[in-house]
């Protein structure tokens, strides 16, 4: 299931981009690139939505 979600990327003064997002809590991502940024960034949200996915179908 694709999900589509904004990130924000920002060059930092080290000369690295760091990706966040608003619309998935804890999305933050370093790269050297954009294209590695945004790639670094999927990987991480998939594990974010997963991660949440396994918390709501544990039980209580």
């Amino acid at each position: 299931m694709e999900h589509i979600a904004n990130i924000h990327i920002e060059k930092l003064q080290e000369g690295v981009y760091l990706a966040t997002s608003e619309d998935i809590p804890g999305l933050v991502a370093q790269g050297r690139t954009i294209t590695e940024t945004v790639e670094i960034s999927r990987d991480v949200a998939k594990k974010l939505l997963e991660a949440k996915t396994e918390r709501h179908k544990r039980p209580i």
